[in-house]
């Protein structure tokens, strides 16, 4: 087997693939990314961990067919470090011999008989932008879980109901939930899947960018496929396995009523945050005064360092003293894609929802709703 491909191609190409490499694989072979020249010129790459696999298929310049297994770790460190000029693999026996320019770097192979076959794609589900997928996924999975002993709590729910995709993602201290559009396969097509977050938000923020649609496949109750979700676009596929489709009944959890609204500049409101929470401990919070026409913004306390700024806001209702984790909050305010924030109030021991812009008043409703726990003030 040989191929001679593009450095930048084959660099990118690379790196997409070996993401989806396990940190500490279960055996060896894992740990490998597995390379096919085709008889059609075609080179695929590809990588699998029993839990998400994936999968890019390029043009070779020239190309012998044939497949071969390397470590994926380290053939991304040196595909990235290669100097602009096409690269040469060729295989010799048991190695693979890489050159590029007057750099050479000899591999050893992997057993290829030995690495599991990736699974087959679940039937096609519907389309979307890129750059959609990638922005909505985005701003939901900052609230999913990091707690692996929880696990429904670290995916990312979608829920699909014909042209709508609702996505959801909750830590128990904050909820992101946001509605797209897509164009699906089927009308009244419906399903539910609960995705792993982090494998979501890397395959998303992977293939926005590239301009181009992105094709979700999922199966339908007792269809092929059941239990994995596959995403591909440009050339690329990825798929994973679901996990249990349990989680929290979060509709009931978003206010439908308010007591008092405050509009403000989103990127004045992030410095103010950042400079007040540098004298917050990692779990205190900042609290936030509004009245009038301002909001003013405090943390620290007592014999310990102490910070205070106001800002100017557009508050509408009654007067409201709370307080949330820094963090948190910096979170959903990046997270808006919107110069203004709004927030919305009932009392200061019940969640708060941040949105973006000025939603419509008259029946409106926000596609991007980020809901925050206070954090109890002590009286």
């Amino acid at each position: 087997m040989m191929f001679r491909i593009d450095r930048d191609v084959l660099a990118e190409a690379v790196a997409w693939t070996a993401r989806s490499l396990p940190a500490r694989p279960s055996v060896p072979v894992l740990a490998g990314m597995r390379l096919e020249v085709t008889d059609d010129q075609r080179l695929k790459l590809s990588g699998f961990d029993y839990e998400v696999s994936a999968e890019v298929t390029l043009e070779v310049q020239t190309g012998e067919p044939g497949v071969v297994l390397v470590s994926g770790k380290l053939l991304a460190e040196i595909t990235r470090a290669l100097p602009a000029q096409p690269v040469e693999l060729v295989v010799d026996g048991a190695k693979a011999v890489v050159t590029c320019g007057s750099a050479r770097f000899t591999l050893l192979t992997m057993p290829v008989e030995d690495y599991p076959s990736l699974p087959a794609m679940p039937p096609a589900a519907g389309r979307v932008g890129s750059d959609v997928f990638a922005s909505a996924v985005g701003q939901v999975a900052v609230a999913a879980g990091k707690d692996d002993t929880l696990p429904m709590l670290t995916g990312v729910r979608m829920e699909i109901e014909g042209d709508t995709v609702t996505l959801a993602a909750t830590d128990r201290y904050r909820l992101a939930v946001r509605e797209l559009k897509w164009q699906p396969e089927q009308s009244g097509f419906q399903a539910v899947a609960m995705i792993p977050g982090r494998t979501l938000a890397d395959t998303a923020k992977a293939l926005g960018g590239t301009g181009a649609e992105v094709e979700i496949a999922l199966s339908s109750a007792g269809g092929t496929g059941e239990g994995m979700i596959g995403f591909s676009s440009a050339g690329r596929r990825t798929t994973t396995r679901l996990l249990d489709p349990e989680f929290p009944k979060y509709r009931s959890l978003l206010p439908t009523e308010f007591s008092a609204r405050a509009d403000l500049s989103t990127a004045s409101f992030v410095e103010a945050v950042k400079r007040v929470a540098l004298v917050a401990e990692r779990n205190t919070p900042v609290r936030l005064a509004f009245r009038g026409g301002e909001v003013v913004l405090e943390a620290g306390s007592g014999d310990e360092a102490q910070a205070v700024e106001a800002l100017p806001v557009e508050f509408d209702g009654d007067e409201i003293n709370i307080a949330f984790n820094h963090q948190f909050l910096l979170e959903g305010l990046g997270a808006i894609d919107s110069d203004v924030a709004r927030l919305q109030f009932t009392t200061p021991t019940k969640p708060a929802i941040l949105t973006g812009g000025k939603p419509v008043d008259n029946g409106g409703s926000e596609d991007y709703r980020y809901l925050i726990m206070p954090i109890r003030l002590s009286s």
